[in-house]
């Protein structure tokens, strides 16, 4: 769910979400230190990890000087833990480290979309520099017959958070959502250059 923010609101979501809702609210506050909440996005994540059912949350909140990205995961018991356990971390990442907002969305019939149209599910990838991925790819000279070797070329992309949510898995209400978060960080990430 996301708001235009309220401290209250990102806690009815935690709430919502229904996974380990204490837990992920005690994370946030840590990281959030007494800042006022500009908007937020909390996705629970159900997954198949081979036999069983994982559940993961991410929570995205915007403070005005912050982007703090959380996660929780869940797990079985193993040889070091009798029961299951659960991991959490914030990441607090000042906004004018924000390199980058990447919102994909996909639609039906792009020929009469019009706008405000909803989209059937939208990519949120933030970039600030702490991980980045690279696309290689062997180089060519562009003659189809030439067989020298020409190297690698490629992409170096910054990959630090990417969550996607889609109407048929999370509804339109989670869809617009995120595209309702991403404009506030768009908009913050502006404000800060």
């Amino acid at each position: 769910m996301a708001d235009t923010g309220t401290r209250e609101g990102l806690r009815l979501a935690i709430q919502e979400a229904g996974y380990y809702p204490d837990l992920v609210a005690d994370m946030l506050e840590t990281s959030l230190a007494g800042e006022a909440v500009d908007s937020y996005v909390v996705h629970h994540e159900p997954h198949f990890d081979r036999d069983e059912l994982r559940r993961h949350v991410s929570v995205l909140v915007l403070t005005p000087t912050r982007l703090i990205v959380g996660h929780t995961d869940e797990y079985p018991s193993d040889d070091t833990h009798d029961v299951p356990y659960a991991t959490t971390s914030t990441e607090a990442v000042p906004l004018d480290r924000v390199t980058s907002v990447v919102v994909s969305r996909t639609v039906t019939a792009p020929a009469s979309y019009r706008t405000g149209a909803p989209a059937l599910d939208v990519v949120l990838t933030v970039g600030w520099g702490a991980m980045s991925r690279i696309d290689l790819e062997p180089a060519t000279c562009g003659d189809p017959e030439c067989e020298a070797d020409h190297g690698y070329t490629g992409a170096l992309t910054s990959d630090d958070f990417t969550l996607r949510v889609s109407e048929a898995g999370d509804g339109s209400g989670r869809v617009r959502d995120l595209l309702t978060f991403a404009r506030a960080l768009s908009a913050a990430t502006i404000s800060v250059r």
